[in-house]
């Protein structure tokens, strides 16, 4: 529980024993402890409070997750709004850049950015270089990088069925994309 980032409304499950005072960031509704806060939970002394979790610009090698906004033959543009598991505040998103040479670790002069991304995708990438002056260049070329929720034209929620390609539960019809390798396998 101490690394885990909660939300606001999220309820926060306490340890047995005497129920610690609750600090700032936290309110009781309804018997159940919630953040009212992003941030994370820290015991201090008896007192039970959230300590502000600070959103920070990209630098390389940081985790960012970010909308694809545009596709063009030669790159994708990302709109970034967490980096490092932190949100970022409304308003404030950064912008990147997913070059065809940085869609995949082989095969790389094969690459089509219309079949590997779609606008609206949530991508999962990591910040290889600052770029321009505009936005951060960023490479999905490892398994547990690429699309992780994408809709299809359907509106459904689509699942991956491997890693250039996912179904729609709604028709069965699968569609293109570069998935990240699911965590829990």
């Amino acid at each position: 529980m101490a690394s885990d980032i909660l939300l606001p409304g999220q309820s926060i499950s306490l340890p047995r024993g005497p129920a610690p005072n609750l600090g700032g960031g936290l309110y009781l509704k309804d018997g159940q402890v919630r953040a009212s806060l992003v941030g994370v939970a820290q015991h201090e002394g008896s007192t039970l409070a959230i300590s502000r979790v600070r959103s920070h610009p990209p630098a390389a090698n940081s985790v960012v997750l970010g909308t694809v906004t545009r596709l063009s033959p030669l790159q994708a543009m990302v709109s970034i709004s967490v980096v490092d598991g932190v949100p970022l505040p409304a308003g404030e998103e950064f912008n990147g850049v997913i070059r065809t040479q940085d869609v995949r670790a082989t095969e790389k002069d094969k690459v089509k950015i219309g079949d590997c991304f779609r606008g609206g995708d949530v991508v999962k990438g990591v910040v290889i270089s600052l770029g321009d002056a505009r936005s951060y260049y960023i490479t999905t070329a490892r398994n547990d990088l690429g699309v992780i929720f994408a809709t299809s034209e359907a509106g459904a929620t689509m699942e991956p069925v491997s890693w250039q390609e996912m179904r729609c539960p709604k028709t069965g019809r699968i569609e293109k994309r570069k998935c990240a390798k699911p965590e829990t396998l």
